[in-house]
């Protein structure tokens, strides 16, 4: 049957500068199998289906796909499902807030004119990196142990770990080999220099999910902000880019305030029709 479907640019206010996003609408009687088929065919990151909610707090319910699997939870795909609903006529319970139900349980949403913002779910892992897997990461990285700056699981949900470089330059310059990361999820940050626009650069490596570098990554700058702020490493609000040895200018609107900290970005329609499945 036929269904409504967006593709969007998330992370970015206009096209081909973000992080693509297939949203399939109405996936009701979709089954796991024909779910994770189509986002092997659309080949991006992640695609989403918006469902009806089981949880009688949420507006609505994701899930989330990789060409490789199905994800409990992702940043960007939030963003945009959470676009995509309301573009679609959806009506949050709540004024201003909108409440997201995916594997890793119910995920606010804020609306905050044209930006959305999602709030940073609870850390599953956190603490310092083994030493055996630091070892790696430099190797993988071609880089000595001392580059490595600091390093934190930061995991919410797909995994990640991160590692601090010493500057913006130096993890834009990252040329990494794919093997040597096996099954990582990692995520890499360094300072941008004086007077530039935004705090931080930030990459996402990935190669198990068919994709060996994500443009621009909410779940990472989630748990990057909650480990960087809550060491003192950034400011309570900041901007990081993501994507720039892409080709892209992801921006992630980063804001701690007395509900925690919330991940933003803009989102930008690139296709809307119908697809037949």
């Amino acid at each position: 049957m036929k269904r409504r479907f967006h593709q969007l640019d998330v992370f970015s206010a206009v096209p081909l500068k973000g992080n693509p996003l297939a949203v399939v609408h109405a996936a009701d009687g979709l089954s796991d199998t024909t779910m994770a088929a189509f986002a092997r065919w659309t080949n991006l990151s992640e695609t989403t289906f918006l469902l009806p909610p089981t949880d009688a707090r949420a507006d609505y319910r994701v899930r989330i796909f990789t060409p490789g699997g199905e994800l409990p939870f992702a940043g960007h795909p939030t963003l945009g499902s959470c676009w995509a609903w309301l573009a679609a006529g959806g009506e949050p319970r709540a004024a201003g807030l909108v409440v997201q139900q995916c594997g890793v349980g119910l995920v606010p949403v804020r609306r905050d004119g044209a930006r959305l913002a999602f709030a940073a779910p609870p850390l599953r892992r956190s603490g310092a990196l083994a030493p055996a897997l630091r070892e790696q990461i430099a190797k993988a990285l071609h880089l000595s142990d001392a580059e490595l700056l600091r390093d934190q699981w930061v995991d919410n949900g797909p995994g990640w770990c991160a590692v601090m470089l010493r500057s913006a330059a130096q993890v834009r310059a990252l040329r990494p080999d794919w093997a040597a990361l096996g099954d990582l999820k990692l995520g890499v940050v360094g300072a941008q220099a004086p007077g530039e626009d935004t705090a931080f650069e930030v990459r996402a490596f990935v190669p198990t999910l068919a994709v060996n570098e994500d443009p621009v990554t909410g779940s990472l700058n989630a748990g990057l902000a909650q480990w960087l702020i809550g060491a003192g490493l950034a400011p309570a609000g900041y901007v990081a880019a993501q994507g720039s040895a892409l080709g892209r200018a992801g921006r992630v609107h980063v804001q701690q305030d007395g509900d925690g900290v919330w991940i933003g970005g803009d989102v930008a329609p690139c296709i809307e029709g119908e697809v037949q499945l």
